[in-house]
């Protein structure tokens, strides 16, 4: 594997990462299984894509994207709350709707920004080349996303979300609103996962109305390998294991791709995805056996 390779891989890592710690917050801390972010994903990157290419600046139109990806999370969590909708099938309707909604953006199937100005080429360095400087301003936008996280979970409406997420109904009993603390949590989720999505568009040059296929999959692959890496109670911690998830993730496709004697192609990347969840999810299960095997 080249060396822009591996720094590419690493830069898509660190951008799925946000998607990691989005669907950290609904699949773990909530317990809410939202199939959005398939939608919030494009939708961030449509909204940042279209608003740049009219002429916006892109730290405006980041934030413009990250604010509709909350919006739509939000909704979601609205179906379920208040319609009494079941949380999955509130997902799944809102990411239906939100591809609908991505075209309307568009208004066409894709938006190139191949000569527009974006975040990457605004703060780039002179001093330091394109595939290096992308990845290391993407680990501080990353590293402080982690630790907003991790200072948010430490205060008492955190602290609110994650007994929501544990235990609805004694949370309800202290007098938690959870209604609340789902549609806000949905709102975090899925607002990390259009900034992902709108950081994405200017790391690629553009957004296409399917860049948002199987992100699920892949925010579900990165918890699954961090958490089975660097197992961990601790929240401060879990957020740092997911978004080494997710980087190696990136990196294991990667090296997939790129071995010539394996013989994979592009097309391969779903299954290569399969088999590195089912590995991820099977490791812990050996980890045990062997802790436990009986010595002769």
């Amino acid at each position: 594997m080249s060396i822009y390779s591996l720094w590419g891989a690493i830069e898509i890592g660190l951008i799925f990462s946000l998607v990691a710690l989005s669907v950290l917050i609904s699949f773990r801390i909530l317990r809410f299984p939202d199939l959005t972010v398939d939608g919030s994903f494009p939708l961030g990157g449509a909204a940042a894509a279209t608003l740049i290419s009219g002429g916006w600046d892109p730290f405006s139109a980041t934030f413009v994207a990250t604010m509709a990806g909350g919006v739509a999370g939000m909704v979601t969590g609205w179906l379920n709350v208040k319609l009494r909708i079941m949380d999955l099938l509130a997902s799944i309707l809102m990411m239906i709707a939100l591809y609908s909604i991505n075209l309307r953006v568009m208004g066409r199937p894709n938006v190139p920004l191949i000569n527009e100005p974006t975040i990457f080429t605004i703060l780039q360095p002179d001093s330091v080349v394109d595939y290096i400087a992308r990845p290391l301003l993407l680990i501080v936008i990353v590293v402080f996303a982690k630790l907003l996280l991790d200072w948010f979970f430490s205060t008492q409406a955190g602290l609110a979300m994650r007994s929501t997420g544990s235990n609805p109904r004694m949370a309800r009993s202290q007098g938690i609103a959870t209604g609340g603390m789902v549609l806000l949590g949905m709102a975090i989720s899925n607002a990390l996962c259009a900034l992902a999505g709108a950081l994405f568009a200017q790391s690629q040059g553009g957004a296409d109305i399917s860049m948002g296929i199987g992100t699920i999959v892949i925010g579900l692959a990165a918890v699954i390998i961090g958490e089975s890496i660097i197992p961990a109670r601790r929240l401060v911690v879990i957020t740092f294991a997911v978004i080494i998830g997710a980087v190696l993730y990136r990196l294991f496709v990667a090296l997939a791709l790129n071995a010539d004697f394996i013989g994979l192609q592009a097309q391969d990347l779903n299954l290569i995805t399969a088999v590195l969840v089912t590995v991820a999810l099977v490791l812990p299960l050996l980890k045990q056996r062997i802790r436990f095997k009986p010595k002769s």
